[in-house]
């Protein structure tokens, strides 16, 4: 897959199968869309294009909403979509002025003059355009003029509930990793760099990898204890400012078992919120290494104990109830 900072660097095709959006998750929803754009691409010998937006749209349009995190970091977005088989990623700088384009104008000079469209798979719901008033019916009378077509996807569920990106977030939120995993068709994921904590863990019989997550526009899930997964990362992708050319990750080849911790730590009166993660029959120096943890499942909510040695006794119990879930 080819990524694209910027439009400009795109060079036309002759046969662009075409989606749009945000994609943030990547999920069930998403994932018809894009293999249907693939499938359709390889039928009519053209090549799939995603023209998606960083940052979202939602932080341009509402600065002073600091509330909306991503489930994906770009990086991620975009080794989910490689990993779909899309031809081309277009990352487009979102800004205000590309928000204020109006729709007909937003079509001819993305759409036809620079992506070279010939086909579009689109949502339902999908808007564009100065105050989001490019519609389905704007998009397919300018296919009409034009000369391509619009293939609309309708509404997903899963469940009997309508899959969307905001559910996930507020899943996620909550805790409850197992119905955003389901949402999702794989596991929520948090990467980031070992940082030098102060090793209560170690004094407890259980050390912690502290982990900093760089990007500060991604989504934490709830305060708690998770059953996770770990995979150690030789390269993640690079910081963001080269997020638009992820380099390959280098993992383990089998991933290590552990529960992960999500809080202020009540019980040491701990002032900030950490990320940190018991790597079960694990005990090298990982310090400034990066590593990938998938979550799993909420194990419990975060207390405060009346002292570490309740703690411990909790936090055997945890293991037991991880290791439990893992042999399940």
């Amino acid at each position: 897959m080819k990524i694209y900072n910027n439009l400009s660097e795109f060079k036309k095709l002759d046969n662009a199968i075409v989606t749009i959006g945000t994609f943030d998750g990547v999920h069930f929803g998403h994932q018809k869309i894009i293999k249907q754009l693939v499938e359709k691409a390889k039928a009519d010998n053209g090549e799939s294009v995603i023209l998606t937006f960083f940052p979202h749209p939602r932080m341009i349009i509402d600065p002073e909403n600091q509330d909306l995190k991503m489930i994906n970091t770009i990086n991620e977005k975009a080794e989910i979509l490689k990993s779909l088989g899309v031809d081309h990623l277009i990352i487009t700088p979102f800004t205000r002025d590309f928000s204020n384009q109006l729709p007909e104008d937003y079509i001819k000079n993305t759409l036809v003059d620079n992506i070279g469209t010939k086909h579009i798979i689109i949502g339902y719901d999908h808007r564009f355009g100065k105050d989001r008033s490019g519609n389905l019916g704007i998009l397919k009378a300018a296919g009409q003029h034009f000369g391509f077509t619009v293939e609309e996807i309708m509404e997903q569920d899963i469940h009997d509930v309508a899959v969307s990106s905001t559910k996930i977030r507020h899943a996620l939120l909550a805790g409850d990793v197992s119905l955003a995993n389901d949402y999702l068709g794989y596991p929520f994921s948090i990467s980031g760099r070992v940082i030098k904590g102060d090793k209560i863990g170690r004094t407890i019989g259980f050390p912690t990898a502290n982990i900093f997550v760089e990007e500060t526009y991604k989504l934490i899930p709830g305060d708690g204890i998770y059953a996770v997964t770990v995979e150690m990362e030789s390269e993640v992708g690079g910081p963001e400012s080269e997020v638009f050319n992820p380099q390959p990750s280098t993992l383990t080849p089998k991933p290590y078992k552990g529960m992960a911790y999500i809080g202020q730590r009540p019980t040491i009166n701990g002032m900030t919120r950490n990320i940190e993660v018991n790597i079960f029959d694990f005990n090298q120096e990982i310090y400034g290494q990066d590593i990938k943890m998938n979550f799993l499942k909420f194990l419990r909510h975060d207390v405060k104990f009346t002292g570490l040695e309740a703690l411990t006794v909790q936090l055997q119990k945890d293991k037991e109830a991880t290791l439990a879930f893992f042999n399940g």
